[in-house]
């Protein structure tokens, strides 16, 4: 038996020293850069991966991973082996998903999402009332989205997917793909915009109320494309939830930019208007940890999502 592994400088090898657990243990710890972390995410203790890993150097004939103070550094050939394995992994989870199929119909699974309220309102509601007809055994857990600790909660199992700006979606074992793209937009108090619109002085002069998910204070996209071009609004508010945030402009005299699909809801409170500084979209990933990638009910969670977001 040989197995082929191109890109490394290795054309074949003995299959017989060779076997699968090895193979992940090599993702884990490219994956991981820690022999902890990585023991505990193939559920081994740390002594037997040391022991894949020694397995592994023999194989090879190289180092593959070096020890440093804050875990373990891969050598060239390790980095040339990575992509050339996840593909080959991938192909054998592949072969073993479709032997498990997944029925949504009748299978019965709890997945736990976490998203900005923005995601929850735009995306999860209509989600949901497609899922609750044609998923009746699946349960959805929607929690609130907690950015300093997503990483770690997808790694530990305590959400299985996250809707999050890419600036958020780094981490070990993390994948992403992008899902959602919107514009700003300006709202106001409905009836109180006036025939005149929105011009640029009357913008500066305004209240604003911003959405800080990432608590970095009084300060967001718009003030970055302003100070571009020397200028400076006035920020009132600033808090953690898109929803709150419509409501205080529709109760009194502040204006905000906020994701256009969340406008359409509340079209009998508030009015719109084009903000008179160009200001970057937002983009949102869904991101998920390599514990989940491969499993059929996650694969087809995803999947829906993907779909259900390029359709709305």
């Amino acid at each position: 038996m040989k197995l082929e592994l191109y890109g490394a400088g290795i054309a074949s090898m003995d299959g017989k020293k060779l076997d699968l657990n090895l193979l992940l243990a090599l993702e884990a710890l490219l994956a991981e850069r820690n022999v902890t972390r990585a023991a505990r995410r193939l559920n081994l203790s740390q002594p037997a991966l040391s022991a894949q890993l020694t397995r592994l150097r023999d194989i090879f004939g190289d180092q593959l991973m070096i020890p440093t103070s804050r875990g373990v550094n891969p050598t060239a050939m390790a980095l040339e082996l990575q992509a050339p394995l996840r593909e080959a992994l991938d192909q054998a989870r592949a072969v073993v998903s479709r032997a498990q199929a997944f029925d949504p119909a009748s299978a019965e699974i709890t997945f736990t999402i976490a998203a900005s309220d923005y995601m929850q309102v735009a995306v999860l509601l209509p989600f949901l009332v497609k899922l609750n007809t044609n998923a009746p055994g699946l349960r959805l857990m929607v929690r609130i989205l907690d950015i300093p600790s997503v990483a770690s909660e997808l790694e530990r199992g305590v959400i299985d997917i996250a809707f999050v700006q890419p600036i958020d979606a780094e981490g070990p074992g993390l994948r992403s793909t992008t899902v959602l793209r919107d514009r700003y937009i300006g709202i106001i108090r409905r009836g109180s915009l006036g025939a005149d619109g929105m011009s640029i002085d009357r913008f500066l002069d305004a209240r604003h109320i911003i959405v800080s998910l990432n608590w970095d204070g009084f300060a967001g996209p718009t003030d970055i494309a302003l100070a571009a071009i020397g200028l400076k609004r006035n920020v009132a508010f600033a808090v953690s939830s898109f929803v709150f945030l419509i409501e205080s402009v529709s109760r009194c005299d502040l204006i905000a930019l906020v994701p256009q699909r969340l406008t359409t809801r509340y079209v009998d409170r508030i009015d719109t208007f084009e903000p008179p500084v160009a200001v970057p979209g937002i983009e949102l990933k869904m991101l998920w940890h390599d514990r989940t990638h491969d499993h059929p009910g996650y694969q087809w969670l995803r999947s829906e999502f993907e779909a259900f977001c390029a359709r709305h």
